[in-house]
């Protein structure tokens, strides 16, 4: 039997991940298995 996960992620501290949270177990995937972030990409620091 193969698991289901999911990843929700969303850009800035004024959004959060409720709505993708809400999709990914109506496909499916449990609580458990939903990793999530807050993550911005101002904080991104190239080394190039």
């Amino acid at each position: 039997m193969s698991k289901l996960y999911g990843y929700a992620r969303v850009s800035t501290a004024e959004q959060n991940t409720d709505r993708q949270i809400i999709s990914l177990t109506k496909f499916g995937v449990s609580r458990e298995n939903i990793f999530a972030e807050k993550q911005s990409g101002k904080d991104f620091k190239s080394r190039l």
